[in-house]
C-alpha cells in the first residue's frame, strides 16, 4: 500500500481544471458561491479536487474525470462560525459533474466586500510514497527529495492522519461512512495559507454514489 502526496509545484492557473488550492472555483451553470450559515457572508474558496466517476481522487492523468469537488470555508470572523465542523454550516464541500464547467461567479460587487481569497494559486504535483501512512510518507519524501515538509500540501485518498479523535463523517443520504478524498495542510507560505487554526490539518470526504461531500479540520 502506498500514499499519494500532494506537493507544492509552484504557482498555478486560477481557473484550470486540475487539483489545486486557491484560484476560482469551477461548477456547472447556475452554481452559487456558498455563504456561511452563521454569519451569512460569502465563504473563502480553498481548493479544487478532480475525481473519477465513482467519487475517488484522480491520481493518474489519463483517468476519466467524473466529478469536481470545490471546498469553501468561512473566514469572515475566524473561530466564530464553527468552520471546523462538517455539519455546522461554516464550510462547504460541493461535488459537481465535470461536464460544461465554468467559473462560479463571486457575489455581486455591492456584496463583494469581505469576500476573502487565498493570495496565491498553488499547483499540485502528485508523488507516490511507499509508506502506507501519511505521516511516514511525508518524512520519507522529505528525506528522499531534500525538500521542506512545508511543501507537502497533503495527500489524495488513503487513510486520514487524525490529530484528534476519528471524525469520519457519515453520508446524509445512505448513512454509510464517507471515504477520504484528500487531507490538506495549511500551505507553504504563512502569508497566504489556509487557516486551520495555525497548526491544523483538514479533511475532505465524499460518498461517490450519493454525490455527497463533507469537510472538517482539526488542530
Amino acid at each position: 500500500m502506498t500514499t499519494t502526496l500532494m506537493t507544492y509545484a509552484g504557482p498555478g492557473e486560477p481557473d484550470a481544471l486540475v487539483t489545486r488550492t486557491g484560484g476560482t472555483p469551477l461548477g456547472p451553470a447556475g452554481a452559487v458561491w456558498p455563504r456561511c450559515a452563521t454569519c451569512g457572508g460569502p465563504m473563502q474558496f480553498l481548493a479544487q479536487i478532480i475525481l473519477d466517476g465513482l467519487g475517488r481522487p484522480i491520481v493518474q492523468g489519463h483517468t476519466h474525470v467524473g466529478h469536481v469537488m470545490a471546498i469553501f470555508m468561512c473566514q469572515n470572523d475566524p473561530g466564530m462560525c464553527d468552520e471546523w465542523s462538517p455539519t455546522a454550516g461554516g464550510n462547504r464541500a460541493l461535488l459537481f459533474p465535470s461536464e460544461a464547467l465554468r467559473p462560479i461567479p463571486a457575489p455581486e460587487p455591492d456584496d463583494d466586500e469581505g469576500v476573502l481569497r487565498l493570495g496565491v494559486v498553488n499547483a499540485v504535483s502528485l508523488v507516490s510514497s511507499p509508506s502506507a501512512d501519511y505521516f511516514s510518507a511525508r518524512e520519507e519524501w522529505g528525506n528522499r527529495s531534500g525538500n521542506s515538509l512545508g511543501n507537502v500540501l497533503g495527500q489524495l485518498g488513503g487513510q486520514p492522519d487524525w490529530l484528534q479523535d476519528d471524525e469520519t463523517p457519515t453520508c446524509p443520504t445512505c448513512s454509510q461512512p464517507m471515504n477520504l478524498v484528500a487531507q490538506f495542510e495549511e500551505g507553504p507560505d504563512h502569508a497566504t495559507a489556509m487557516n486551520f487554526g495555525g497548526c491544523g490539518t483538514a479533511f475532505a470526504f465524499a460518498c461517490g454514489p450519493c454525490t455527497q461531500a463533507a469537510f472538517l479540520w482539526q488542530c
